[in-house]
């Protein structure tokens, strides 16, 4: 037989468990059955442990090796000019790896550039999913460390919203769920094609590079992404080079979260000779 502390702790959390969305509590307060018991055995089969690796920024600049990455966040910027007048539009969803979106955004806005925001327009899951989202989801997307959600950040405009003669470059940044969040949108896809057709610089770090191979922009080109997208890319005609950063052409691409500091000049330089 369970102690009383078993059945109070049970009953506890099986009270939690059956909180809908809307805050309506679907056992009665105090309620310990044994179907009570019996579910919450059940939940727990089908749950696992809430543990996750993080990555936080201060300890990311901090690890061994980093030290260049360091550097290029804490030395000041001497250029605040040096892209006063260029305008990105950076496309990201939910699920972006934090550093790898407000690293470099933060970065070209020392440097003066207009830096816009933009997402998918807001699409939430069917009710039979069983997924609730925050209001702020409405206008903000879900920035993560490695695989672990970690914030919110506004963005300014919406993929159907913005036209390709309004920048001079688009910014994709990586995370294992923004691309595939991406990839999905018509509005995106179509953008990010119609802005190559232009000619205009497109970058992409990390998981980011996905996003081109599904807008089918990487027939004969050379770039990187994260190693467990390299296939994907392959498949969609292009070659992999095992650096830091790759330019071919309008196109900039870089494997993960280290190599932000040496993406950002790049793209930098880029438009810089524009």
């Amino acid at each position: 037989m369970k102690s009383f502390n078993q059945l109070l702790i049970a009953g506890s959390i099986g009270l939690l468990a059956f909180i809908n969305a809307e805050g309506q509590v679907k056992v009665s307060a105090g309620q310990v059955s044994t179907v009570g018991v019996n579910e919450l055995e059940i939940l727990n089969k089908l749950a696992s442990p809430s543990v996750a690796s993080v990555m936080p920024v201060s300890q990311l600049l901090n690890a061994p090796g980093n030290e260049a990455l360091r550097d290029f966040f804490f030395t000041p910027v001497k250029n605040k000019t040096a892209l006063k007048g260029k305008r990105i539009a950076v496309l990201a969803a939910d699920g972006f790896e934090e550093i790898e979106l407000l690293g470099p955004v933060w970065y070209f806005k020392e440097l003066g550039a207009e830096v816009d925001i933009v997402a998918p327009k807001y699409n939430p899951a069917p009710a039979r999913y069983g997924l609730s989202s925050p209001e702020m989801a409405k206008t903000h997307i879900m920035a993560i460390q490695y695989l672990q959600p970690v914030g919110w950040v506004k963005f300014d405009r919406t993929a159907d919203q913005i036209k390709v003669n309004e920048y001079d470059a688009v910014f994709i940044p990586g995370g294992a769920w923004n691309p595939d969040n991406l990839r999905y949108d018509k509005d995106v896809i179509r953008f990010v094609q119609d802005f190559n057709k232009s000619g205009k610089l497109i970058a992409a770090i990390c998981h980011g590079p996905v996003v081109l191979a599904s807008a089918d922009i990487l027939k004969g080109k050379k770039l990187t992404g994260f190693w467990n997208i390299q296939t994907d890319l392959k498949n969609a005609g292009g070659t992999i080079l095992e650096q830091a950063v790759v330019t071919d052409g309008n196109l900039i691409t870089s494997r993960h979260p280290i190599d932000v500091a040496e993406f950002s000049l790049a793209v930098e330089k880029w438009l810089s000779k524009k």
